[in-house]
């Protein structure tokens, strides 16, 4: 394997967990909540409390705090405990740096539809 395709692997293996974390309709519906979360929950300092996003859910807390610990685990979010409650907002700068290795590993994305003949 040349150096310029172990690369690649590197890089495409870095891909994988965000990717995976993604490809679950819910943690992706989250994830898209927390975008702007004033929108969908009640908000402090520290971020949403995980009782907001499994009350908007209407998944079980257990269901709602493993999704959430696959999107902290990918670096998608970051959480905060405050008392007993656990707080997460986006990790927006881990966000932009996987938006910008996608770009790069797997090439420009059009996000106009092209038009049909």
């Amino acid at each position: 394997m040349t150096t310029h395709e172990t690369s690649m692997t590197e890089s495409a293996a870095a891909l994988v967990e965000p990717l995976k974390a993604l490809a679950h309709p819910v943690r992706l519906q989250v994830l898209q909540w927390l975008r702007v979360p004033e929108e969908h929950f009640p908000v402090n300092e520290v971020g949403v409390c995980v009782s907001h996003i499994q009350a908007k859910t209407g998944l079980a807390q257990s269901t709602v705090s493993a999704y959430m610990a696959v999107l902290e685990r990918a670096g998608l979010v970051r959480s905060a405990r405050v008392g007993k409650w656990t707080h997460y907002r986006r990790d927006e700068e881990r966000i932009a740096r996987l938006i910008e290795q996608i770009g790069r590993d797997i090439g420009d994305i059009d996000l106009v539809e092209p038009a049909h003949p």
